[in-house]
């Protein structure tokens, strides 16, 4: 299939928070590679919006440093930066947003799309600004950055405000991991299969794992991340949209709502978890100081410069999803700051065999896993026992039938943000959530919070460089379980 079935209307798209960390690091590195695709047309405009006061030189050099050490083709390059300007302006003031209305309406055949690179307390600032000078008309989409709020009255304020001038099919609430190569083959290897979708329940499967780790501390999101901790920052989003995809049923149709439809109901269907079931099925955790990928990294507080703070770092909790294909099966979810490696996956765990016709020898009978790797090498990995080769008896041997989809398919995949920017363009709300998944997550999220507030407890310590704090390894041993380690 050629770029030019992928191509889209000219269209501007504007970035408010242009030169922060994920503008730079991820959404315009993504569009440089859709414009080096073919799929971006010339006459688009990429702008960058923040406070600082850039001209457009100054930004497009800034962006040029970085694409360069990412290894973007000068060629390539030049014709894209040709596509990029600056405007500085800043949300909560009135100068300036005249002169760039003005500049935005110039090319009123465009789609418009206007990203929210920013805190969450300026969405809705930014919205209204935008609709007061004329800026939310039919062809005009606003994109909402995770995580929507700190809890379900703050984020239904927000949706409330930005609903008052952007309609619902106007506003697209992105959460990049649906937009992973991983995620979509999800669906494929599920409704696209008769091989799997006939176990994908509770009868043959024992248990889920989703963890999603990663080997950096704060860094400089260090005043977002102190205001929201693991909870809000990952699981009420990231981790609750992978479990979504994994549990819900099969959709009529991949339409925009048939999808989301069946992911709601996934959400809704989450046994809640309050009171005493707070301590007993969750575990928070805190990063000290240790060893990350080889050198000696300091704690949390010491990143904090030594001010004191209860913001978890970790989060590891046993859910369940109280339905008929689900009942009774235990989904184990985990995230933290700081631990032995960078990686995204869903693991599969089937039951055993009922009965064993190997003998006392082999020993007992591996679980067979379906391992899904969002990150850092997307791919699908199925575990089986086999026949160790060679003469001596049956020896059994727990080994993957692996696949890579860079070495599959030739190809290394492209970012999620590639997939999703564009899908905006197109008007495509398929991979985002709708208001009432946001809703949802967070009534199961909130009771969790006051849950860890009323107990008055910190988080737990755990070295950097571990796998987290050691309640998160009872909380699934509890069960007869282990949490599934790469070098399986």
């Amino acid at each position: 299939m050629t770029a030019t079935l992928y191509k889209v209307e000219p269209f501007d798209l504007v970035i408010f928070g242009g030169t922060g960390d994920l503008a730079l690091r991820k959404l315009l590195p993504a569009l440089f590679h859709r414009h080096a695709d073919g799929q971006i047309p010339a006459a688009s405009r990429i702008i960058g919006v923040a406070r600082e006061k850039l001209t457009d030189d100054a930004y497009r050099a800034q962006l040029r440093e970085v694409l360069v050490r990412k290894g973007a083709e000068p060629a390539k390059l030049d014709a894209f930066l040709a596509q990029v300007d600056y405007r500085p302006l800043d949300a909560r003031k009135d100068d300036g947003w005249e002169a760039f209305a003005a500049y935005i309406k110039g090319q009123p055949e465009h789609v418009r799309v206007f990203y929210m690179s920013t805190s969450p307390e300026l969405y809705v600032d930014i919205c209204h600004r935008l609709a007061g000078h004329g800026l939310n008309g039919e062809g005009s989409r606003v994109v909402l950055e995770k995580p929507i709020g700190r809890d379900l009255a703050s984020a239904n304020r927000i949706n409330d405000l930005v609903g008052e001038v952007f309609s619902e099919s106007q506003t697209f609430r992105i959460d990049h991991y649906l937009g992973k190569e991983t995620v979509q083959n999800l669906l494929a290897l599920r409704f696209g299969n008769a091989l799997f979708e006939p176990l994908w329940n509770a009868d043959h499967i024992d248990h889920v794992q989703i963890t999603v780790a990663e080997t950096l501390g704060i860094g400089r999101r260090a005043g977002y991340y102190d205001h929201a901790g693991a909870l809000r920052d990952m699981v009420q989003n990231h981790l609750l949209q992978l479990l979504c995809m994994v549990a819900m049923e099969a959709p009529a149709s991949l339409a925009p709502d048939a999808v989301r439809d069946e992911k709601l109901k996934v959400l809704r269907s989450l046994k809640p978890i309050a009171g005493s079931g707070v301590s007993q099925f969750t575990v928070r955790g805190q990063y000290r100081a240790g060893v990350a990928e080889g050198q000696a990294v300091p704690g949390y507080a010491e990143e904090l410069n030594g001010a004191k703070s209860d913001t978890e770092t970790f989060v590891a909790l046993r859910a369940e999803i109280e339905n008929w294909r689900w009942a009774g099966v235990p989904f184990y979810l985990r995230t933290g700051k700081r631990l032995p490696q960078h990686v995204s996956e869903i693991v599969v765990a089937f039951k055993r065999v009922p009965h064993s016709i190997f003998g006392t020898k082999v020993g007992t009978l591996a679980q067979d896993k379906l391992v899904l790797r969002l990150q850092p090498d997307e791919g699908v990995k199925l575990s089986v026992n086999i026949k160790d080769p060679g003469p001596g008896g049956m020896r059994l041997r727990h080994v993957p039938l692996d696949m890579s989809f860079a070495e599959a398919f030739g190809v290394t995949q492209p970012d999620a943000y590639e997939r999703l920017l564009l899908d905006v363009v197109r008007g495509n709300p398929t991979l985002f959530m709708r208001r009432d998944e946001v809703e949802a997550a967070w009534k199961w999220i909130d009771p969790i919070l006051a849950g860890w507030a009323a107990s008055g407890e910190a988080p737990r310590p755990y070295a950097s460089g571990s796998w987290g704090p050691s309640a998160s390894v009872a909380l699934i041993e509890r069960d007869g379980r282990t949490w599934h380690e790469d070098s399986e």
